[in-house]
């Protein structure tokens, strides 16, 4: 079998079956604030929907907090609106975009919580009229990015790249490619200074190693906070993103309690999988008291033949052995399942690797990078109903959704939400329901997102259950050319130290059960073990997913 790589690390952001009740729906949670999330939106450039991007990304992690959030471009903002929300966000993605003299005025003089993003707070800090230095007790002094252009010789010049917060440095995202001379990486902070400690002080500072700089990443004057940079750009597991998540808690003023909990999920587990892997994992858990889920496909569809001697080959859940053999014996043990697909794979085509079901995508046609020609709620319900059919009808009753490679439409997204009340993932977002990539002007962004902790409802009506760390991954190119990357269980506990530090972060991993086979010559379950001891050490409490709150 072909042992496809399905890491997604980090992300860049550039009742009755066919009723309205969704699968084993939640309490509804208490209201929380009402915010008010203003972005940049230019006209007539390519990055005109790239402050909607960052808005769509904080409008989720503000479901943590059970907020009500208003979007809206900050061209359009009235005198005055502030007024009517418990905290606003403005997003400064765009340099140097004109801001409208009813906002400027407001955050200048508003009582209520604002917090301010990276660029255009010279528009506000520059303007003598505004008197914000007196005001705010701090001064703006303009931008840094890269200590220097890049190059052969110097690849990698630095710039203000550690953000040093609860005794750990959260690193911002850098590469470069040397061939295109293309830099992957935001760089940009805006550099500011406390001018009155009685007013303002230093929450977080950032470090620059390569001068030995330091400077304020996150700034407080009263209600006023300025982060320096948009940490919502090139997130990853060890990014200062995780620095903001859990600063949420004090910009919105919300404490929630120190509790960190851990899951553990076994992946792509369909018909043909190894009963003894299973088993072996199954029996491990158990011994430990350790709850899990698994991440079950219940329909398995080779439509091209790739793994059958070129003959296209289906088997309904109803005939899958091995799979039944699995979840029966781990069901016993207390495994969760969660619906992982209806086949896991698209149609009759490579989509974009075999056709089969665990390698492909199913909701989104990954090759084009474009939803399917048949994206509509109908034909997504129809697959999510004739899945959830098939489990239930052999007396699997799942918990949670997981989109297929966490990759499906807008639409999609939406309607996985009518039919299960917990989603169990990280999820790509979209600026456009129909969304055009390649448009020379206002061209459309995706956007995937990892959550430190659970989202009760984000921008498309789902509640989300965090996995956060990744999962462990082999080169194993001589076998399968696609698994070309090592991620060790190393790198799992670290992410694990990492989520610590937002207050109520998760630590959530998942694991192929196939790294069991024996003709990979990898040690798979060694080192599953050792990812769950040393997630165990940490502190963190291991928890199934329908005991969540």
């Amino acid at each position: 079998m072909k042992f496809l790589r399905r890491f997604l690390l980090a992300f860049f952001a550039w009742s009755a079956l066919l009723g309205t009740a969704a699968v084993h729906a939640q309490q509804a949670p208490v209201a929380g604030p009402k915010v008010l999330a203003l972005y940049d939106a230019s006209s007539g450039t390519e990055w005109d929907k790239m402050g909607q991007a960052y808005a769509i990304m904080l409008r989720n992690l503000l479901g943590h907090f059970n907020a009500t959030v208003d979007l809206q471009p900050v061209g359009s903002y009235t005198a005055g609106k502030v007024n009517n929300y418990d905290a606003t966000f403005y997003l400064g993605a765009l340099y140097d975009h004109p801001l409208p003299p009813a906002f400027l005025a407001d955050a200048a003089t508003t009582t209520k919580t604002l917090v301010w993003f990276k660029y255009n707070i010279w528009q506000l800090a520059w303007n003598s009229s505004y008197n914000f230095q007196a005001n705010r007790g701090m001064a703006f002094h303009g931008l840094r990015g890269l200590n220097a252009v890049p190059s052969a010789a110097n690849p990698a010049p630095g710039f203000f790249d550690t953000v040093k917060y609860k005794g750990l440095d959260f690193v911002k995202y850098y590469t470069w490619d040397a061939a295109r001379n293309i830099v992957n990486a935001d760089p940009d902070l805006g550099i500011t200074a406390v001018t009155d400690p009685a007013k303002a002080s230093v929450v977080v500072p950032v470090a620059n190693p390569k001068t030995a700089e330091t400077a304020p990443y996150i700034v407080r004057s009263g209600n006023f906070w300025y982060v320096a940079d948009l940490p919502l750009s090139f997130i990853g597991p060890r990014d200062r993103y995780l620095v903001f998540s859990d600063l949420l808690h004090d910009m919105l003023g919300i404490n929630h309690a120190e509790v960190h909990h851990a899951m553990v999920r076994l992946e792509d587990v369909g018909a043909l999988v190894s009963v003894q892997a299973m088993k072996t994992l199954s029996d491990y858990l158990a011994a430990r008291k350790v709850p899990y889920s698994i991440a079950a496909i219940p329909q398995y569809v080779d439509s091209l033949g790739a793994y059958n001697g070129g003959v296209p080959m289906t088997v309904p859940l109803s005939q899958a052995t091995n799979l039944k053999k699995s979840l029966d014996y781990a069901v016993a043990r207390g495994a969760e399942i969660v619906m992982h697909g209806y086949t896991h794979q698209y149609g009759k085509m490579k989509n974009p690797h075999t056709g089969v079901s665990g390698d492909d995508y199913e909701f989104w046609n990954i090759v084009d990078n474009k939803p399917p020609a048949e994206d509509s709620v109908e034909w997504v319900r129809g697959r999510l109903s004739a899945g959830l059919t098939d489990l239930r009808a052999n007396g699997y009753h799942p918990v949670a959704w997981e989109m297929p490679h966490y990759h499906g439409s807008a639409i999609a997204n939406r309607t996985a939400s009518t039919l299960f009340a917990t989603t169990y993932q990280r999820v790509v977002y979209y600026t456009a329901d129909k969304p055009n990539f390649y448009a020379a002007t206002a061209k459309d962004f995706s956007m995937g997102q990892i959550f430190p902790y659970v989202v009760h409802k984000d921008y498309y009506g789902q509640r989300i259950l965090p996995e956060n760390l990744g999962n462990i991954e082999y080169d194993i190119s001589t076998i399968d050319p696609t698994s070309n990357y090592n991620y060790t269980a190393d790198d799992l506990i670290t992410n694990a130290k990492y989520a610590k530090a937002v207050r109520d972060g998760f630590a959530s991993f998942f694991f192929h059960p196939f790294w069991l086979e024996p003709e990979l010559g990898v040690p798979g379950f060694e080192d599953f073990k050792k990812t769950v001891e040393g997630i165990s050490q940490l502190g963190y409490t291991w928890i199934a997913p329908s005991k969540l709150p």
